[in-house]
């Protein structure tokens, strides 16, 4: 029998957010596969960072980041909290893995989700450089 994790516990906070992260990818996946996509990964992890999702649509790969705030207004802060660096990294290390998809075309795109509105999708929200 193994000893219990010396991890010390998670506070309600944390696990609050873990959950309500997981939703919101959830619905996001959801949103996307209305939209025509293939979830090709959720939840990728890289040794250099996350992508929250793995989608494509017709010949192209599309790494997506969801951003869930409290209301639209937020919308804004929310795109200056992504990583952008730690997410282009990322999808580079996924492409070094995959390296069909470097004939293929590559997309960064965020969902934005707010309570009891429709999520929003910006497409190229960023480039890799």
């Amino acid at each position: 029998m193994m000893p219990p994790s010396p991890s010390k516990p998670k506070s309600k906070a944390r696990i609050a957010a873990y959950l309500g992260g997981h939703r919101g990818e959830t619905l996001a996946a959801r949103f996307l596969r209305l939209k025509l996509y293939r979830i090709v990964q959720r939840r990728c992890k890289t040794p250099v960072g996350e992508i929250d999702l793995i989608a494509e649509r017709f010949g192209t790969t599309v790494f997506v980041e969801v951003k869930s705030r409290r209301g639209r207004h937020l919308e804004g802060e929310a795109l200056l909290a992504v990583r952008r660096d730690r997410i282009v990294r990322a999808a580079q290390y996924y492409i070094s893995r995959h390296p069909r998809l470097v004939a293929t075309s590559l997309r960064f795109d965020v969902i934005f989700l707010a309570p009891r509105m429709w999520p929003r999708h910006v497409m190229n929200a960023f480039d890799a450089s």
